[in-house]
């Protein structure tokens, strides 16, 4: 092990998977499905790609390991930032899977973001990470009620965690100091902006802009239409929605048809909220799209 002393043993097997012989997107697959408790098919789902593809994918890291020998070793000290990348992708993964109601994998992506922000201080992205996580998991008591999806303009703050948002507004100012600029840290700057009220969406926005200059991200730019749209109405997030390739993504089909919807454009938003329907994989958030469609039935009447 060098001299590096790994504050938890977790995170230890997670740099030692994270292999730079890999390809990010594999190191990380590979590591989520070995040690992160998700299956195939949930991380098939975070790439944007069907099970088979995902599958084929782990499939061909693992003969590449075989037939190239790559070890399973603890990498020293000076060998980590080469694979940060990849790990703090795993641990946002496993955060993520967590975000939709397992709380114990939530706890676990804090509880490894923290060990991480011991192991390597002086790395913002780190600490963006870690930031972003709190903040995020400080509205969990809010996102849901009787098992449905509460969206963040329905959440009731009083249920908020105020001082672990506090904490996390700390951590962020850790990372600012360390001139943090990367993707987690603008990330952790918007869920600050998300936690205000009132909320100033047209700084989100801005940063969302940002983000997806550093991402190029098809879904970063579908979260800033969301944005644009608060900021400057339905009509302008739209135009930015139907210019991504998206297609296979709820999110996009459910994000159309609630813009659709505002612009009047019942019929369109039924035909969206549909084919997010066909795509969703969580029940809570088939649930809601379900309700936006009994709304927009009980608008128009029989």
């Amino acid at each position: 092990m060098d001299d590096t002393t790994f504050p938890d043993e977790r995170l230890e097997l997670i740099f030692t998977c994270c292999h730079p012989a890999l390809s990010t997107e594999a190191q990380v697959a590979l590591t989520v499905r070995t040690l992160g408790g998700l299956d195939t098919g949930a991380i098939a789902r975070a790439f944007l790609v069907s099970e088979a593809t995902m599958y084929q994918r782990l499939v061909r890291a693992k003969r590449k390991i075989a037939a190239a020998g790559i070890p399973f070793r603890v990498p020293s000290g000076e060998a980590l930032p080469d694979r940060l990348a990849a790990v703090l992708a795993v641990v946002y993964l496993i955060f993520n899977a967590g975000y939709g109601g397992r709380n114990e994998l939530a706890g676990e992506a804090i509880r490894l973001g923290t060990a991480l922000a011991e192991l390597m201080p002086d790395e913002p992205e780190v600490h963006g990470l870690l930031a972003l996580m709190l903040l995020h998991d400080a509205r969990r008591e809010a996102r849901f009620e009787a098992g449905d999806v509460v969206l963040l303009e329905h959440q009731d703050s009083s249920r908020w965690d105020h001082e672990q948002i506090a904490a996390g507004r700390a951590v962020l100012d850790r990372a600012f100091a360390l001139r943090g600029r990367g993707p987690y840290v603008v990330q952790a700057a918007i869920a600050s902006l998300h936690a205000d009220e009132p909320r100033d969406w047209h700084e989100i926005a801005a940063l969302y802009g940002e983000l997806s200059r550093l991402t190029g991200s098809a879904v970063v730019e579908l979260s800033r239409a969301v944005a644009v749209a608060e900021a400057d109405g339905p009509k302008a997030g739209l135009a930015i929605v139907d210019e991504l390739d998206l297609a296979g993504y709820h999110y996009l089909q459910a994000t159309r048809g609630e813009l659709l919807r505002r612009l009047g454009q019942t019929g369109d938003a039924r035909a969206a909220y549909q084919q997010a329907l066909e795509l969703v994989h969580d029940d809570a958030e088939r649930r809601l799209i379900e309700r936006r469609l009994a709304d927009i039935d009980a608008k128009e009447g029989p």
